[in-house]
């Protein structure tokens, strides 16, 4: 074998996380065997039920794990499957990520370890692990969203400002202007269309984004979205000229090939992952509204949006996240009630200063 084959040969490495081929032998064997589908009269692996996007995120985190064992030259690449998953290795592994990310993700990241691990080797005891993730849900509070967020509307301005900025500038050269479109018009289609994350990312001409008499769709079945049932949703008609330019202008621009994926990267013209997409949403949200509204916050500027703007219709809001129960979708995404309290609030204390401005000039004159 060359230097080169050797090379082409080697697993490509994203991030801190090892790649499954370089994974212990009886880890990789396992999980394997663990993703395998259900077959006819064959029942499946034990994360063969989990969807493919489910089991990356699984894969992902026990590859990060093993990624710092073996910077620290604590792997080990002998021995049972998810033998190196000890308390001895989990707690500097831990140490570590909270240097670096919030309660909440290491809370997160902690459950899914336990989870892959028990799909590798069910045989294993990680009850102790469980008592780790137990005592981190005590300190995981999520982050304030008031700070992280912008009303609906003022999203799908920042996108179609970025159209028009990729359209009118006379620097950028093919390549650039196409990336910039394409950044739009993600911002404007989740402004309008407030999927997940994850289905958004994965968008396909033909399948989960067609056209239908002249209008675009998003038609996602039961089994891509989380609630398990479809999700069919129009595109907005402003944006049916703009999809047109993109697809027959820009995205030839960005593709090497005859993919039907909506985003492509504008390095290899691959499908953008979902954090890439992720990625490119919060710099592009930061540079034009201010505040950096990551993918899934466009959610709650939706629910928000709708009951600041059609209060009339309070089931709007759970209808347009998918959710079921209304319940939910106030306690985790609404947050009109304050922003509408608040700005009730602010023209009391107005009304106040007026009335009081105007009480002292004719106090003043009366002295006169």
């Amino acid at each position: 074998m060359s230097a080169s084959d050797e090379i082409k040969s080697t697993p490509r490495r994203k991030g801190r996380a090892l790649p499954i081929d370089l994974w212990p032998q009886a880890d990789r064997n396992a999980w394997k065997a663990a993703c395998q589908p259900a077959a006819r009269l064959k029942p499946g692996g034990r994360a063969g039920h989990l969807r493919p996007v489910t089991r990356e995120d699984h894969a992902e985190q026990y590859g990060d794990f093993l990624g710092f064992l073996e910077r620290n030259g604590l792997l080990e690449m002998d021995g049972p499957a998810a033998a190196n998953v000890t308390a001895a290795k989990v707690d500097p592994y831990l140490a570590e990520i909270k240097t670096r990310m919030s309660a909440m993700t290491v809370h997160a990241r902690t459950c899914r370890l336990r989870r892959a691990g028990r799909y590798i080797n069910p045989d294993r005891d990680f009850s102790w692990l469980l008592e780790i993730a137990k005592d981190l849900a005590l300190v995981a509070h999520p982050r304030p969203k008031f700070d992280r967020w912008r009303l609906s509307d003022d999203l799908v301005k920042a996108g179609l400002k970025l159209i028009d900025e990729a359209e009118r500038s006379p620097k950028l050269t093919k390549l650039r202007r196409a990336c910039c479109f394409r950044n739009g018009l993600m911002i404007a289609l989740l402004g309008f269309c407030s999927i997940r994350r994850k289905n958004f990312a994965e968008l396909e001409i033909g399948r989960s984004f067609v056209k239908i008499r002249g209008r675009w769709w998003i038609v996602l079945s039961a089994a891509e979205t989380k609630e398990k049932r479809a999700d069919e949703r129009p595109v907005n008609e402003l944006l049916t000229p703009i999809i047109d330019r993109y697809l027959s202008e820009h995205k030839p621009v960005l593709a090497r090939s005859a993919d039907p994926a909506l985003w492509l990267s504008q390095n290899d013209g691959k499908p953008l992952t979902h954090k890439e997409v992720s990625r490119i949403i919060g710099r592009c949200t930061l540079s034009t509204t201010g505040v950096k509204v990551s993918a899934h916050l466009f959610r709650t500027s939706a629910a928000s949006s709708a009951a600041a703007y059609a209060g009339d219709n309070p089931h709007l809001a759970s209808a347009l996240l998918h959710h079921t129960d209304p319940r939910f979708t106030n306690e985790h995404y609404n947050r009109a009630t304050c922003l509408s309290a608040a700005e009730s609030f602010r023209q009391i204390i107005r009304r106040y200063e007026e009335s009081t401005s105007v009480e002292s000039k004719r106090s003043g004159k009366e002295t006169r």
